[in-house]
């Protein structure tokens, strides 16, 4: 492995594709699988690839991610020197400030980068659905001569690339070109946002940019570009599963996948499992009334209903006569008496009255409901409706 390699992980973004989902935390700390976070998958992938140096860079609403991080104890990064370090924004010189994007967000961590003086840096997003040994990237980039490693995955056909920064790949393994976020997608070929930089020549880009008194902005609008323009950028192939998770759509589907018989990612594989630091609750209680099936049932949970290809979360409940659909419920959801859930995903403790009706099977957009919601017993809500978080004792009528 490479000798002093760092990782980081930016977790700061406002995910604002997510919506009502995402009002008051940071899209990392999102739950997935009902009993994991989105940050814990990029910290598991850290654990296993023997990663000791990780930096989880912060911005947007982060108290709640904070909180899960538990000072990187359940990933083995709670270390006298070195583990985990959590960099938020700060007031000071150099990089101080706010971040306009996930390049501006590196950019203001150049002095440190610097200062830990890195054989290979890693930078990695927080809210990504996939298992990638680290240290295996480190090394091909280091083996290579590259000075930007990306590392690359063929877009699924339900994946829609025009949200995605497509890369121009030669025979040879360099990187010609980079489309971010095409309107006319020349091909399906898409950065995963894992990259592998060479320190010296990434600073030397960040100061370039800075310099320039142009915003840093994104991957795609000048740090990425630059490495491609200098001819030493290469590709790496990930061949294993990867899912960005940053629409509602993205959200819902990549978890349903999980549930099929012959999934395309296991977050129990015995070899990779995915390590977080979620309090376990008792056992899920299953009543004689229940039927389920194709679904993942979390500690706490009660069913006395019909759940069927879904994620119920920690302390869910599903009552009597309620039907619940390919749909995610998070944390301490209630499904009332005769409720009908589908296509949905509910944020933690909102309430759907007895009777309710949420959203269609064969729908492509899903309804999302906010945290704390509570629905009326017989109101209707249409497929795709956003429903804003509010204080656990409102109603929808």
């Amino acid at each position: 492995m490479a000798r002093r390699p760092l990782l980081i992980v930016l977790a700061g973004g406002q995910g604002s594709r997510l919506d009502v989902l995402t009002t008051g935390r940071a899209k990392p700390s999102l739950p997935v699988g009902g009993a994991y976070r989105l940050i814990d998958l990029m910290l598991s992938n850290a654990a296993h690839s023997g990663l000791r140096d990780v930096w989880v860079v912060q911005q947007y609403e982060p108290h709640l991610l904070n909180e899960h991080l538990a000072g990187g104890r359940p990933w083995d990064l709670d270390r006298s020197r070195g583990g985990l370090q959590v960099l938020p924004p700060y007031q000071g010189d150099t990089g101080e400030g706010f971040a306009a994007g996930n390049a501006d967000a590196l950019a203001r961590q150049a002095r440190l980068v610097a200062a830990f003086d890195p054989d290979v840096v890693l930078v990695a997003s927080a809210d990504h659905l996939t298992a990638i040994d680290l240290g295996a990237v480190a090394d091909e980039h280091l083996a290579s001569g590259a000075e930007l490693t990306i590392v690359t995955t063929e877009l699924a056909r339900t994946q829609d690339p025009t949200r995605h920064a497509l890369v121009d790949v030669a025979g040879d393994g360099r990187v010609t070109g980079l489309h971010d976020k095409p309107d006319d997608p020349p091909h399906r070929t898409a950065a995963t946002e894992v990259f592998a930089y060479a320190p010296d020549v990434l600073l030397d880009v960040l100061g370039e940019l800075a310099r320039a008194d142009e915003p840093v902005g994104d991957y795609g609008d000048a740090l990425v570009p630059a490495f491609v323009d200098r001819g030493r950028a290469r590709a790496l192939a990930h061949h294993g599963h990867w899912r960005d998770l940053g629409t509602p759509r993205a959200y819902l589907d990549a978890q349903l996948e999980l549930l099929r018989p012959r999934p395309p990612m296991r977050l129990d594989d015995p070899s990779w499992p995915v390590l977080s630091a979620a309090v376990p609750r008792a056992p899920a209680r299953i009543e004689a009334s229940a039927r389920i099936d194709g679904s993942w049932v979390c500690g706490g949970a009660v069913v006395r209903g019909t759940v069927v290809d879904s994620v119920l979360g920690p302390g869910v409940v599903v009552e009597a006569g309620a039907e619940v659909r390919h749909s995610v419920l998070m944390e301490d959801v209630k499904v009332g008496p005769g409720a009908s859930v589908a296509r949905a995903v509910v944020a933690e403790r909102a309430w759907i009255g007895a009777r309710a009706r949420l959203g269609a099977p064969q729908a492509r957009h899903p309804v999302l409901v906010g945290a704390g919601r509570r629905l009326a017993a017989g109101v209707e809500v249409a497929a795709g409706t956003h429903l804003e978080p509010v204080d656990a004792a409102a109603t929808v009528r």
